[in-house]
């Protein structure tokens, strides 16, 4: 939709050169708000995720520790976003750069310029949170909260702005939109929103932070029984889930970037007709995973469990995240039946290996997340492709689709550097803090509640009675008091 004052000033008369010069710019001040009020608008929507996860996390784990993992959302977005700033936007972001890490814009300096704004690094900011986020839920009920401030500014500041630079920056190695055309496979990954870039980074640094502190006091019997140590809240998770849902409008169409854009392949309509489609597609894909999770779950366990069924649904949304722009809606329900089958799977694999995450994150994010990526090669569109990545035409899409097996290689490529990348990094991280004994909370600790023991009380108030108390997951301890005089506080 360009305006070109050349092609436009005959037409207006004598002084038709300072009219189409003016008109132009005119036009492109119009466009350009346009484009930036809709990116600003997808970056809040992404960050009303991080209430999400605040309440899916809250309602997943035991009362006793509510406050403790609400704290660590809070500051999963606070220390992101300073880390961020002043070291993970450039190493994503930073052109021109080598195609392994950026190397400019450091604190922002020299922002605003041709290639990006302020509103670009504020969207990016709510998309490295997320990924710290997920990895919160892996290592809830048992982590020390100087660990949470270690993993989060290392994940937000370092380890996911490199994938992030690998994948979407216009100097990334394996990048769809690299600017010298010299693409992985002539194709590059495609993985538009981030099934590998966050779930897959989240997901994996959550398995191995599970992994290195071990399962939770009770969850594994001695003779090696799983023991459900279910969260306090299915209100809270049902909310959570909703609003992630709510943010993910934000999340996979906001990753247009600009809405504003005419297509460059013949079509008729505008970018703004792809924004549709793929709300379109990410909704079905996460409606088909719920239901699917829903009667699946209900076959294996013989319930209807709601809990289960958000995770599934959330499951749905990791999956398609990667093609959601590039798969026509018919196929994003084959990719949510799939996710749902992919976590159930999962799950019953993590049990049998004693694997103990209270949000079942690692399995969710990673796991779906990783069949996101494998769908985006099977099923990506010839034609969608072409419209959302015009700069190389044509290029490789999905096997299923006739486009042959070059796009599902750059995708086999994506997991294995994504999963080799962040097991190097995070997980010796997680085995440092471990070595320096800044990892795992006490025993005692554990039994009593973090936020007893860590942070002044309890998140909601109960009736005085041993109990109400115990019954809510609280192991009491008796204190004496000092004198007959002074009373035992509460």
């Amino acid at each position: 939709m360009a305006c070109i004052a050349s092609d436009l000033a005959p037409l207006l008369g004598p002084n038709g050169t300072e009219a189409a010069e003016f008109i132009c710019n005119k036009f492109i001040d119009t466009s350009f708000a346009v484009d930036t009020t809709y990116l600003l608008f997808s970056a809040y929507l992404v960050f009303s995720m991080q209430l999400g996860f605040a309440m899916l996390c809250a309602g997943s784990v035991r009362a006793k520790n509510t406050m403790n993992i609400m704290l660590t959302n809070v500051l999963d977005a606070a220390a992101g976003g300073l880390f961020y700033y002043l070291f993970g936007f450039a190493f994503a972001f930073g052109t021109p750069s080598n195609g392994f890490i950026g190397r400019h814009n450091f604190a922002l300096k020299s922002i605003p310029s041709s290639n990006f704004d302020f509103s670009f690094f504020l969207y990016q900011w709510a998309f490295a949170i997320a990924a710290a986020g997920i990895t919160s839920g892996s290592i809830a009920e048992r982590t020390q909260f100087v660990a949470y401030l270690i993993y989060s500014s290392f994940l937000t500041g370092f380890v996911y702005p490199v994938v992030s630079h690998w994948f979407w920056s216009v100097d990334g190695w394996a990048s769809a939109t690299r600017g010298d055309g010299n693409l992985l496979f002539g194709s590059g990954v495609i993985d538009f929103a981030g099934s590998g870039v966050v779930h897959m980074v989240g997901g994996i640094a959550g398995l191995w932070g599970a992994f290195i502190e071990g399962p939770r006091i009770g969850r594994f019997e001695n003779g090696g029984k799983s023991i459900a140590l279910r969260g306090h809240s299915a209100s809270l998770v049902v909310l959570g889930t909703f609003l992630l849902w709510f943010g993910w409008y934000g999340f996979n169409p906001g990753s247009f970037v600009k809405i504003l854009a005419p297509y460059n392949s013949g079509n008729f309509y505008g970018q703004w007709s792809a924004v549709g489609r793929t709300a379109v597609t990410t909704t079905l894909a996460g409606c088909t995973a719920a239901l699917t999770t829903l009667f699946g779950k209900r076959i294996l366990s013989g319930h209807w469990n709601v809990t289960d069924v958000c995770n599934g649904l959330l499951g749905g949304f990791a999956a398609i995240t990667s093609g959601c722009s590039v798969v026509e809606p018919w196929a994003a329900i084959i990719c949510g039946f799939v996710a749902a089958l992919v976590l159930i799977g999962c799950n019953k694999l993590a049990e049998k290996m004693k694997f103990d995450d209270p949000l079942e994150a690692a399995q969710l994010h990673g796991g779906c997340g990783a069949w996101g990526i494998i769908f985006t090669a099977l099923f990506a569109s010839e034609k969608l492709v072409n419209e959302v990545f015009p700069n190389k035409i044509p290029r490789p899409y999905g096997l299923f689709m006739g486009g042959g097996g070059r796009l599902l290689a750059a995708h086999i490529i994506q997991i294995l550097v994504i999963a080799g990348w962040v097991s190097a990094t995070m997980g010796s991280l997680f085995l440092i803090l471990r070595k320096l004994k800044l990892l795992r909370i006490s025993a005692d600790d554990e039994m009593a509640g973090m936020d007893l023991t860590r942070h002044g009380g309890f998140a909601y108030v109960y009736h005085d009675d041993d109990n109400e108390l115990q019954n809510n997951g609280f192991q009491l301890r008796k204190i004496e008091p000092r004198s007959s005089c002074t009373p035992t506080p509460v």
